[in-house]
C-alpha cells in the first residue's frame, strides 16, 4: 500500500474512530475480578457483593465481572496474571503469598494460632494485618482487605482424631512451607496440588485427604467423595483481596474513594457471613449421610494442638520470630498451653 493510499484511507476511517472515542469515554471501567472457588461461598457472595456495591456507588462508571471456579485462571495462573494486569482484581488464599517471594503472610498458616474469630480480627484488623498487606506493593499489588473463609477441618477416607492416625496419609495441601510443615508433623504426606484438581484427586486416590473449612468441603462436593470430616478447627483459611498497583492508581482519585467505600462493605459482609455459611454447610453435610462428622474429645484436640503447634517454634525463622511473637501478645495466645 503507498503512503497516499494509506494516509487517505487514515483519513476516512478518521471520523469513525472519533465516533468510538467518544462512546469508549462513555464505557465504564472493567474490573476482572477472578477467583477459584464455587459462586456460593463467602468468598464468592462477597465477590458478587463488592460487584453490586461497586456499580451502586461509582453510578454505573465501574463494571466489576466476577468469574468463579477458576473459570479465567488455576491457584497457580492467577497472581502472574495480575501483575502483567490480565485481571484487576482477585482474592487468593493468603497462603499463595509465601511462593511469592511474602513469606510473613504464611504465619496465617500456622496451625492453632488462633482460637476463635475476636482473635483472628485483632490481626487481621488491626496494625499487623495492615503491615502485612504492604508489604505486595514492591511486587506490583496494592492489599485492599482481608476476607475470611473459616476455621479448616481435616477429610480423609480413615477417622483422623489422634496424631498416630494421620502417619502415612497422603493430604493435600496448599503450596506452603508451614502446611507442608504441618502435615509432616502429624506423620502425613503432604501433595501440593490446584484447587480446581481435588474433587477428581480424591475420587482417583491420588490424595487420601485434604484440610478445608466446610463451606469449601461442601460446595465442591468434597463430601461425595470422603467418608470422614474431623471437626478439628485446626488452621485458618482466609483471602487478601489485591488489586493490579498500576491499574488501580491509575484510577480517577473520586472511582477509587468509591471503590474503597464498596470493599469496606463488602469485607463487612464478607466476614458476617463465613462463619454462618461455615455452620450450615456442617449441616449439609451431615444431612447427606455422605461424611461421618468426627468431633474432637478436649483430650483429643490437647494432643493434636500440642502436635501442632511445635510447627510455630520450627517455622520461626523462616516467618520471622517477631512477627510470631507480636501476635502471640495481640491474641493472648501462650505455646506453652
Amino acid at each position: 500500500m503507498t503512503i497516499l493510499r494509506r494516509t487517505l484511507l487514515q483519513l476516512a476511517v478518521l471520523p469513525c474512530a472519533l465516533a468510538a472515542g467518544l462512546s469508549w469515554s462513555q464505557a465504564p471501567i472493567v474490573i476482572k475480578f477472578s477467583h477459584v472457588v464455587a459462586k456460593n461461598t463467602p468468598k464468592g457472595e462477597a465477590a458478587e457483593k463488592f460487584a453490586q456495591l461497586a456499580a451502586e456507588k461509582t453510578k454505573g462508571r465501574v463494571k466489576v465481572e466476577v468469574y468463579p471456579n477458576s473459570a479465567l485462571y488455576k491457584d497457580k495462573e492467577e497472581l502472574e496474571a495480575l501483575q502483567i494486569g490480565a485481571v484487576q482484581m482477585l482474592a487468593p488464599s493468603l497462603a499463595k503469598f509465601g511462593p511469592l517471594g511474602a513469606k510473613e503472610f504464611e504465619v496465617y498458616d500456622l496451625p492453632y494460632l488462633f482460637d476463635n474469630y475476636d482473635e483472628l480480627h485483632r490481626v487481621t484488623q488491626g496494625p499487623i494485618g495492615k503491615s502485612l498487606l504492604q508489604k505486595l506493593e514492591p511486587r506490583g499489588i496494592i492489599g485492599l482487605a482481608y476476607w475470611d473463609n473459616g476455621f479448616k477441618d481435616f477429610s480423609a477416607n480413615k477417622p483422623l482424631k489422634k496424631p498416630d492416625d494421620f502417619k502415612g496419609v497422603k493430604m493435600r495441601i496448599q503450596s506452603s512451607k508451614v502446611l507442608d510443615s504441618e502435615m509432616r508433623a502429624l506423620g502425613a504426606n503432604p501433595q501440593v496440588m490446584a484447587f480446581s484438581e481435588v474433587y477428581q484427586a480424591l475420587q482417583t486416590g491420588v490424595v487420601d485427604g485434604t484440610e478445608n473449612p466446610p463451606s469449601n468441603f461442601y460446595t465442591q462436593k468434597m463430601h461425595e467423595v470422603q467418608k470422614y470430616l474431623t471437626h478439628s478447627g485446626h488452621g485458618y483459611l482466609g483471602y487478601a483481596v489485591i488489586v493490579n498497583k498500576k491499574f488501580w492508581e491509575g484510577l480517577p482519585p473520586d472511582i477509587r474513594k468509591s471503590l474503597e467505600e464498596a470493599m469496606a462493605e463488602a469485607t463487612t459482609y464478607a466476614n458476617q457471613i463465613a462463619k454462618k455459611e461455615n455452620d450450615d454447610a456442617i449441616e449439609a453435610v451431615r444431612k447427606s449421610g455422605k461424611t461421618q462428622i468426627l468431633e474432637l474429645t478436649p483430650a483429643e484436640r490437647a494432643e493434636l494442638k500440642k502436635t501442632l503447634t511445635r510447627v510455630h517454634a520450627m517455622q520461626a525463622e523462616r516467618i520471622g520470630p517477631e512477627l510470631i511473637k507480636s501476635i502471640y501478645k495481640e491474641t493472648g495466645f501462650d505455646p506453652a498451653n
